[in-house]
């Protein structure tokens, strides 16, 4: 079952994993069953034991496999027995986008942001910087300056709406490399940030009363995006294996979408497990449902290599993937990218070119060539060790400053990580003391939709330099003995 080529571009490693997950999500391998120690593989396959202990490693911490002392390695049992049929989809058309509602109606959805304090404050811990000290000026300015010098008439037209086809095709064979994405060129669609992502995917699939599963607690600006379409928000909650997939069919078995963020959850941080993938991917096949997954930051994973996309498990076309380059970058870049089943990718076009006609042409230009020359994937090995000393340092300040008064959450990636109250305090009402004293803290109560069942803090740390980080523990430790 398991075989190697090693003339093959692909690692030694990352055969010998997918290999193991192309059988265990076709069936080949079912829950519970045995398979070979690393080092009767390594012999049976002819390697060294490397990359099998890399690729068994990754499957089990992505939930693929467990092990026990005594026991060996098995099949995680948790994953569910039938899995994703091979049979074919529902009809893949997606309803008659809807048509504009009053403005008075569709203002009166949304809450009031302007003066939310934590918003204000560019002290530390806002969610959303990146560490801009860290970002390669001199070679971005060289590559903008040179766009300048090399610009032609054409550059002044109109572009295509689904975005230049050179940075799409790097995209493509980025996401395919580094993501295990299923895609070509022609799938990917330039946009305007994941914000505006969710707001065209929103348009094209979904029509007024749909019901939408959104995660409990989740990103409250994509609840934001589906209310304002005219759609029925239906929190779901997540747990330590991430979306509760049984919960949300239980609620709203028949809803048309379910918006996830399966590499680093927002805000809680955990990582939807494989036996949830697996549930939800079926669950979308099985009620001719659609899954729209934001992979906002999941390049930066500390205790591991980063998990393989939710789109990557998807057979039937029923995965909207979301990309973004504000974490990686900078958020002013404004650049992100939607990767569309290929039925779809007219409809997503037509709503496009009637939203803005096509997005800047300059700065895909220079971000292909960023890319394409090898600054990006550079600019990333080098984020993800200077993130995780920022990450480091910020967990061992928490627990030795705040030790019982909170529990650290969600550290094992991104560019955050989340604390929830041990002694009952009201986390509006510290943000709102911490933004006085240049301290952004991002309350975590209006993530969740109603009664908020937790108190806490959602702590960015991507633009707070290592120094500052003791200080404003210290701070916050300070503000949480005030009662």
């Amino acid at each position: 079952m398991i075989a190697v080529n090693r003339k093959a571009p692909k690692a030694l490693h990352q055969q010998i994993y997918d290999a193991y997950r192309a059988a265990i999500v076709g069936g080949s391998l079912r829950p519970g069953q045995r398979i070979p120690s690393t080092r009767v593989l390594a012999s049976e396959i002819c390697v060294s034991r490397f990359p099998v202990l890399n690729a068994y490693a990754q499957l089990l911490a992505e939930g693929y496999l467990e092990s026990r002392v005594g026991a060996g390695t098995v099949i995680a049992r948790s994953l569910p027995d039938q899995l994703t049929s091979s049979k074919p989809a529902g009809s893949a058309h997606a309803p008659t986008p809807s048509g504009p509602r009053p403005v008075a109606s569709r203002c009166s959805i949304l809450p009031r942001t302007a003066c939310l304090p934590w918003l204000q404050s560019w002290g530390a811990f806002r969610v959303g910087q990146v560490a801009f000290d860290q970002f390669p000026v001199h070679a971005w300015s060289n590559l903008v300056s040179r766009r300048c010098r090399s610009i032609d008439a054409q550059a002044f037209h109109y572009g295509d709406p689904m975005g230049s086809m050179v940075l799409r095709e790097t995209i493509a064979s980025y996401l395919k490399t580094a993501r295990s994405l299923h895609c070509e060129a022609e799938q990917v669609m330039i946009v305007g940030g994941s914000q505006q992502a969710l707001e065209i995917s929103a348009r094209v699939l979904l029509d007024p009363g749909n019901s939408v599963w959104v995660e409990q607690p989740g990103y409250s600006l994509a609840r934001d995006v589906f209310a304002l379409s005219g759609c029925h928000p239906v929190p779901v909650p997540v747990d330590k294996e991430g979306l509760d997939v049984a919960a949300g069919i239980q609620q709203c078995r028949n809803a048309r979408a379910a918006f996830v963020t399966p590499s680093h959850q927002f805000p809680l941080g955990v990582t939807m497990s494989a036996s949830r993938r697996l549930q939800l991917v079926d669950w979308a096949q099985n009620s001719g449902s659609w899954i729209i997954e934001d992979d906002y930051d999941s390049e930066f994973r500390y205790e591991s290599l980063p998990i393989a996309s939710l789109q990557g498990l998807d057979s039937n076309s029923r995965v909207i993937y979301i990309g973004t380059f504000s974490k990686v970058l900078f958020p002013s870049l404004r650049v992100g990218y939607i990767v569309i089943p290929s039925d779809l990718v007219e409809r997503f076009h037509a709503i496009r070119r009637v939203m803005d006609l096509s997005p800047p042409r300059f700065y895909q230009e220079v971000l292909s060539d960023f890319i394409r020359e090898g600054n990006f994937a550079r600019h990333i090995r080098r984020m993800r060790v200077h993130y995780g000393e920022l990450r480091t340092a910020l967990v061992a300040n928490l627990r030795r400053e705040l030790g019982p008064l909170v529990e650290v959450l969600g550290d094992e990636a991104g560019m955050h990580v989340t604390v929830t109250l041990q002694n009952g305090s009201r986390d509006l009402e510290i943000a709102e003391r911490a933004a006085r004293l240049n301290l952004s803290l991002w309350p975590l109560s209006p993530s969740y939709m109603g009664e908020a069942p937790r108190q806490g803090f959602i702590l960015g740390f991507g633009g707070t330099r290592v120094t500052e980080i003791p200080n404003a523990v210290r701070k916050l430790r300070n503000l949480l003995a005030m009662k």
